[in-house]
């Protein structure tokens, strides 16, 4: 009889925690590939889209209140209050949680806290150092380009 013999195959890779599920980055394999691009946090950019849709009822005169609209669309005022909060985001921050990069520690229980009211602090709470308002300033919409104007 012949001796059973085993194979073993060890595979480099990382187990990155995601909001809900778990995610297998692969190594890069030399320095041409660039980095794995990441994700997008899937419950920071639903409250994003639904701030921003909130505040647009608001803008259009459908509700006149936040109480309003919170009967309305059936939903709690003090949460409908603290998505509204989302709308005053620094521009470059609000393009970080979109893009899934760029952020330190940040998820949804933490975003919905209060945040600082300028700009300049809201990117050194959430922003990591190189993801300043020079990467916005590349933005090539005519908003994008008004809103930097802004910034400057």
């Amino acid at each position: 009889m012949s001796a059973a013999t085993s194979i073993t195959v060890r595979v480099p890779l990382k187990i990155r925690r995601r909001p809900g599920r778990k995610a297998v980055v692969m190594p890069v394999r030399d320095e041409s590939d660039g980095a794995v691009p990441t994700r997008a946090d899937p419950a920071l950019v639903k409250a994003l889209a639904r701030a921003f849709r909130y505040q647009r009822l608001l803008d259009e005169g459908r509700y006149a209140s936040i109480t309003e609209m919170a009967a309305g669309e059936k939903i709690d005022r003090g949460y409908l209050g603290r998505l509204l909060r989302l709308t005053v985001l620094a521009p470059d921050v609000i393009e970080a949680i979109l893009d899934g990069r760029r952020l330190l520690e940040l998820d949804l229980p933490k975003l919905m806290e209060p945040v600082p009211a300028y700009w300049d602090q809201q990117r050194a709470a959430f922003l990591v150092p190189h993801a300043t308002r020079s990467n916005f300033l590349n933005h090539r919409s005519e908003e994008g380009r008004h809103l930097a104007r802004r910034l400057c």
